[in-house]
Formats: C-alpha cells, sequence, structure tokens
C-alpha cells in the first residue's frame, strides 16, 4: 500500500521547538537513511492515515519535502512514533528513506485466514506464536502481510514458517522452523489443578525464624548447640577438682606415714 505525505523541512531541534510544534497542531519528525538526516514538520492528520490503516509498517510513503535543498520528491517507511498515553495523540515520528532499487529488510505482520480452526472447535487452543516475520525484497515487493490458512488445523497441529507458500520476490529470513501458529490441546482440570498446587507447595520458613528457634530450644536444655558445650565442660571441671581432692587428700597422710616410720626405727 502507498500513502502521500507532504513534509516541512524545520531549523530548529530540541525538545523546547517540540513542544512549540506540538501546540501549534503539528508533530515533529526526522527522515534519515540514504546518508542523510532531515528534521520534519508533519502534518498529524496526513500521518494518522497511515497510522490507522492495516499497512502500518509496510506501507511505502510517498513524500514531497518542502525546503528541502535537494530531492523533493522521496520514497520512504514509517519506522517508528510516539504516541500520548493519556490523549492518544502522535507525539514524533521517524522516517527511513529507501532506494526503490535496492532490497530491504522489514516485519511483515501474519494475518489468519480460513476462520476458526478444526482444533478449536473441538476445544483446542490456538497459539499464534509468530505475529511478525522478517523479510528481505525490493520495495515495489513489500507484502503489507503475510497470510496464513489456519482453518485445517486440527488438536496438536501447527504451521511451520518453511511450510508457508513462498511469494515472488520475498525472501523470509527467520529460522525456517519457528512455529508459526499452533493448536494446542486444552488442559484438564485436574492437570491444572496439580500444576498450581505443585507451582504453590509448602510454605518454606523463614531462615531467621528457623535460628531463633534453634536457639530457643538449646538454652531450655534440649540438644541445641551451646547447652551441648556447656555440659561437656561440666563434667571435666568436676573432674579437674576430684583430682585436686585427691592431691589434698594425699598430701595429708604423707606426715602420718613419716611419723610411724621414725618411731619403729627408734
Amino acid at each position: 500500500m502507498r500513502f502521500d505525505l507532504t513534509v516541512t523541512v524545520r531549523e530548529q531541534a530540541g525538545k523546547g521547538a517540540a513542544r512549540s510544534m506540538r501546540r501549534g497542531g503539528k508533530v515533529p519528525g526526522v527522515l534519515y537513511g540514504q546518508g542523510e538526516c532531515l528534521l520534519l514538520t508533519i502534518m498529524p492528520d496526513d500521518l494518522k492515515k497511515i497510522l490507522k490503516s492495516q499497512a502500518g509498517s509496510t506501507a511505502l510513503i510517498s513524500l514531497t519535502v518542502t525546503g528541502a535543498k535537494a530531492k523533493p520528491s522521496r520514497t520512504a517507511l514509517l519506522r517508528d512514533y510516539q504516541v500520548d498515553p493519556v490523549s492518544g495523540a502522535v507525539l514524533h515520528a521517524d522516517l527511513f528513506e529507501i532506494s526503490m532499487d535496492k532490497a530491504i529488510r522489514v516485519k511483515v505482520p501474519v494475518h489468519l485466514i480460513g476462520g476458526m480452526p478444526a482444533g478449536v472447535k473441538e476445544g483446542g487452543v490456538l497459539h499464534h506464536n509468530a505475529r511478525e516475520l522478517l523479510v528481505e525484497c525490493l520495495p515495489a515487493a513489500l507484502p503489507d502481510n503475510i497470510e496464513v490458512d489456519a482453518s485445517a488445523l486440527n488438536i496438536g497441529d501447527g504451521i511451520h514458517l518453511k511450510e508457508i507458500a513462498k511469494r515472488e520476490g520475498v525472501r523470509f529470513m527467520d529460522d525456517p522452523d519457528i512455529m508459526v501458529v499452533s493448536v494446542a490441546a486444552p488442559m484438564s482440570d485436574a492437570k491444572l489443578e496439580a500444576l498450581l498446587t505443585s507451582a504453590a507447595g509448602p510454605a518454606a520458613e523463614p531462615e531467621v525464624m528457623a535460628k531463633g528457634k534453634e536457639a530457643a530450644v538449646g538454652a531450655e536444655g534440649a540438644p541445641g548447640a551451646e547447652p551441648a558445650k556447656a555440659g561437656a565442660a561440666a563434667p571435666a571441671a568436676a573432674g579437674a577438682d576430684a583430682k585436686a581432692g585427691d592431691k589434698k587428700d594425699a598430701g595429708k597422710e604423707a606426715p602420718k606415714a613419716e611419723k610411724k616410720e621414725a618411731e619403729k626405727k627408734k
């Protein structure tokens, strides 16, 4: 699809100039590519027509550039744009200039045709796995979209990129084995419940609380780490006292034995 768009070259740049343009009901834009970069002023109504079209990013735009020193007529693609999330007004637009005799790479949207797939009618779930495909072609051969007929898909079936009919002059750049669209079997209630239960699992006790509990148990005399060490030290200390007592008793008995020996000699 092709659109006509008239734009004007602007000299002022920066956020202040862009705000002034928006207050005046115009959209600031940039045209780059082909070794040149131009600041543009765009009328919002003409730009919205392109954005609302089904082609969108794949639309060829015939530009009439007012105020350009050279090449007043050019061809471009709408590469990117920004929209105000509240008002919906277009805040900025980036246009990419192309040459009609050079191949370009563009992401093209995938449109499913043929009505509801057979597998979906039986309760299956449709998965639109690839909503865009990267293609390489000359600008004149650029398709607005890639149509894929998914009406014959049963549960468990799918269409890979390599199974899509090729268009003349258009080359797919993605992996041929990627799944573009598929129909999966519905998940049973029992399987869903089991999945949710396993995902939730038992609540793990916080590590800090667990450590605090162990310390409390140990303090009460249970087999905690700290009380065990204290208990082991107590018997050792008792044993040391017993040995000390033996030595004291032995010291008391020694003088008595020496006196008896001396009396025998006399």
